[in-house]
């Protein structure tokens, strides 16, 4: 099919709101949503990475799905809305899709509900079903735009939003859409945390991705949103979604395949996919989360299929793991990186406790490293999740 364009992005993490601010703090690795608070784990405090914008609610006629997550959602999509304007301009509202990735979708207004009925016998009167049901953001933000097309969430825990890219690509390429609106979004709620906690996944500090201390990832929240279009003739200033690869290890529930098989197997799918080789890849944006496990499976992977001559970073100790999201986020964190916003070129930088994990087979970690602009610069983002649900993007000039 033609090539695919990633027309224009919207985000909002802990690392900022707008792609102005979250590209200004990205590159400089400053991060000040990453904060340590009480309140998500019994008698605890925890780091996690918060969104400290103030949102708005969503429109009054749309108050059924007032929850944060899709509060974050509205942010990302008033920040593209210029460019679905345009595409609606250009194409049938039914000819225009939406998918989106979430893990927990508004579980976050749901928990608080539960907590006024356990009080009072009854749910609060703001309360709908609908703020945390779990096809709710796709629904949501079709209506927030006046889209008609195909829309549907995603749910497959960490990999949610990187895996609506490939559902993008076959609504485009089956005929059923001429246009697409994909992203993730997910919010900070104690169902998550506790869970995590639960199975002695999340650190007491900011996460160490690929350092020796690292005990656990530090979860975070967030939404980013892209206006994925077909086109015939890329422009060479287009950043273009190039390829998408998907693998299943189903190794186990919560554990990654220790030989990191399926994590190659995603990558090596969306390289043939792109039609490119492992050479062609300038930077790899890690899943990177910091647990002892899924950092020694993917660094594992990713030295038998680059070896330790390609930059890579995990960026999770500055925007937190966002769940749903993660995917979402970190691609758009790819596009920045090619972007006009990105201002000195540099890569993402890997930030961690400088102690590397001397065990784990090297890589080459992005600590403070800028990319060459005359280059075909194409870079490649992972996201694993429970089950061995794995996907792997491939975007660049």
């Amino acid at each position: 099919m033609e090539s695919i364009v990633i027309k224009d992005v919207g985000i909002i993490c802990a690392l900022g709101a707008g792609k102005v601010q979250v590209a200004e703090r990205l590159f400089r690795g400053e991060s000040p949503g990453i904060t340590k608070e009480y309140g998500w784990l019994p008698n605890h405090s925890v780091p996690v990475g918060k969104v400290l914008e103030v949102l708005n609610d969503v429109p009054t006629n749309l108050s059924q799905y007032n929850c944060r997550n899709n509060r974050l959602i509205t942010f990302a999509a008033d920040e593209i809305s210029d460019s679905v304007k345009d595409i609606k301009s250009r194409y049938p509202a039914e000819r225009i899709g939406v998918v989106v990735g979430t893990s927990t979708s508004g579980i976050l207004e749901g928990e608080d509900a539960l907590g006024v009925k356990k009080d009072t016998g009854k749910f609060n009167s703001d309360y709908h079903y609908l703020q945390q049901e779990i096809g709710t953001p796709a629904l949501y933000l079709q209506q927030f735009l006046g889209l008609e097309g195909v829309a549907y969430t995603i749910s497959t825990a960490c990999s949610s939003s990187g895996k609506v890219f490939a559902a993008a690509r076959r609504l485009m390429s089956s005929g059923l859409c001429d246009a697409v609106i994909v992203g993730g979004s997910d919010s900070l709620c104690r169902l998550t945390i506790n869970g995590f906690s639960s199975l002695e996944s999340v650190s007491d500090d900011v996460c160490d991705p690929m350092g020796e201390s690292r005990n656990g990832i530090t979860i975070g929240e967030g939404a980013a949103l892209f206006v994925l279009e077909k086109c015939n003739e890329a422009d060479q200033k287009d950043i273009l979604l190039f390829g998408i690869g998907e693998s299943s290890d189903a190794h186990h529930m919560s554990a990654p395949d220790p030989t990191g098989d399926g994590a190659e197997a995603a990558m090596l799918d969306a390289l043939e996919k792109s039609h490119l080789s492992a050479e062609d890849i300038k930077y790899v944006n890690l899943h990177g989360t910091a647990t002892v496990k899924n950092d020694a499976m993917e660094s594992l992977a990713v030295h038998r299929l680059f070896g330790d001559s390609v930059p890579c970073s995990s960026t999770k100790s500055l925007t937190g793991h966002c769940l749903g999201a993660a995917g979402a986020i970190e691609a758009c964190i790819l596009w920045l990186t090619l972007s006009d916003y990105n201002k000195e070129n540099k890569l993402p930088p890997h930030i961690y406790s400088g102690k590397r994990d001397s065990t784990l087979p090297e890589i080459r970690l992005a600590e403070d490293l800028h990319y060459d602009v005359k280059d075909r610069n194409i870079f490649m983002s992972n996201s694993f999740a429970f089950g061995g649900s794995n996907v792997s993007l491939i975007i660049g000039r």
